[in-house]
């Protein structure tokens, strides 16, 4: 990428308790602390939306992705996957080649939903830069499952590598 070119990392994400929100704020904060450290504030600008709010020149207007969502009986949930859905066909090979990351959280497994995320990511050829993360909570009760989440401190570091990392890509 050229030094002169503006670049965007757009960060979507959803979340019902608060742990996907959590992650998407967490990974924005190191960005711009990377972004900050680099001296590429001017260059390089982080956008985060809730994944109902972002229209299809959100995506074209960015160089990078991370979508932070949770899985949800098995698969992302309701709100991302409709955010994909929406979008996918008016920006398919618009998007080809640029780099992309997944954060999930989850009760137990998370599987699901990163094999749904990889596929559309694949689908839209977008270049996986990381591997997708999952952040396990062990919400196995229904009170468990609905209660708000709370980051630990290894999750929180995980969460800002990965926005640090994607916003330093956009830099090179």
């Amino acid at each position: 990428m050229s030094l002169n070119t503006y670049r965007q990392l757009l960060i979507v994400w959803h979340s019902r308790t608060g742990a996907a929100r959590q992650l998407a704020e967490q990974a924005e904060e190191e960005a711009l602390e990377v972004l900050k450290e680099l001296g590429e504030t001017d260059q390089v600008s982080i956008k985060r939306l809730h994944c109902d709010q972002v229209q299809v020149q959100d995506l074209l207007d960015s160089q990078a992705y991370l979508f932070c969502a949770p899985e949800n009986l098995g698969s992302l949930s309701g709100a991302m996957k409709e955010c994909l859905d929406r979008l996918y066909y008016e920006v398919l090979d618009q998007l080809n080649g640029r780099p992309y990351a997944g954060l999930i959280s989850a009760g137990s497994d998370g599987q699901g939903a990163l094999r749904q995320l990889e596929r559309i990511c694949t689908g839209w050829r977008l270049e996986l830069a990381a591997p997708t993360r999952i952040f396990n909570f062990d919400a196995q009760t229904p009170e468990a499952i609905q209660a708000p989440k709370t980051l630990s401190e290894e999750q929180i570091t995980q969460a800002r590598e990965a926005g640090g990392y994607l916003a330093a890509l956009l830099c090179l």
